[in-house]
């Protein structure tokens, strides 16, 4: 079956196009491409990850900011790429890579009605922060791949944003608490950002539990798959940041699916803590929601 088969079968073809679009004129940029697919293949060293962060210095410099920020609380000063990849390892600096590039998407835009882009931010971060959190104390040993996805989870809804505005003011425009934000998103425009991420992150070769998450994070029930935990914790972040305030699109539109809570052996006692211990992980890592 072909790439584009695949995707269109997961996707459905109108996102497909859509997404085949977008890809042509690069929204991201291609170093985070790149960042991200030496990060994922098992046979990439630090030299390798070393060696595409070195093409945009800004990033570099960025990435070594970070690290050196109280959240890390070194003891002395990391001064380069290769000191900061040793200390926090390839997956880490990926994920604080990756953030930095992604946020570029951010920078400009006017809101409509409740939603902002700094909002919509604020939302992905604070869902990779959760889910990582969660997959922390759940001992799932992918835990920084688990960030990315949560990171990533909601990349279609800024995409639409950017390439579809008119159209996703009227989506805007339309909401409404009867009904989900893909289901209005579908009526507007024939997909969702559902759709169209999970065709974006094909395109773009995100790994697949990334791929995963942005496909399934609403219904973890109907993937079928090896990264279901990972994909549960993205679901379960999702909403507790939504219900923190945190939404994407500054409106609660999501539907509770308890099964998702219980498959990961929670309790409503886990989940208050967990959204406590939110606001302290939110505060020590405040530089990633700096844009």
């Amino acid at each position: 079956m072909s790439v584009v088969t695949q995707t269109s079968a997961i996707a459905g073809e109108p996102a497909v196009r859509a997404a085949r679009k977008v890809h042509e004129i690069s929204t991201l940029p291609q170093v985070a491409l790149n960042i991200i697919r030496v990060a994922d293949d098992p046979n990439s060293s630090a030299a390798d990850l070393k060696s595409v962060m070195e093409a945009d210095a800004a990033l570099s410099a960025r990435v070594i900011r970070c690290v050196n920020s109280s959240a890390y609380g070194l003891r002395s000063k990391i001064t380069n790429l290769q000191q900061a990849i040793a200390y926090l390892g390839l997956k880490q600096i990926r994920n604080l890579a990756v953030t930095a590039t992604v946020s570029d998407l951010f920078k400009a835009g006017d809101g409509v009605g409740p939603y902002r882009r700094i909002d919509l931010w604020r939302h992905l971060v604070g869902v990779g922060l959760c889910a990582r959190m969660l997959a922390m104390r759940l001992r799932i040993t992918n835990f920084e791949d688990v960030f990315l996805a949560g990171l990533l989870h909601d990349i279609g809804i800024i995409l639409i944003d950017q390439h579809f505005h008119a159209q996703f003011v009227q989506i805007i425009e339309s909401l409404q608490e009867s009904a989900t934000l893909y289901d209005t998103e579908t009526s507007v425009l024939g997909f969702n950002h559902v759709e169209f991420g999970a065709a974006l992150a094909e395109q773009w070769s995100f790994p697949d539990s990334a791929a995963a998450a942005i496909r399934y994070h609403h219904q973890s029930a109907a993937y079928r798959g090896e990264h279901i935990a990972l994909v549960r914790c993205v679901e379960v972040a999702n909403l507790l940041c939504t219900l923190k305030g945190m939404s994407s699109v500054g409106m609660n539109l999501l539907r509770f699916h308890p099964q998702t809570v219980t498959a990961l052996g929670l309790t409503a006692t886990d989940l208050k803590v967990l959204a406590a211990d939110l606001d302290d992980e939110m505060s020590a890592q405040s530089g990633l929601f700096q844009i």
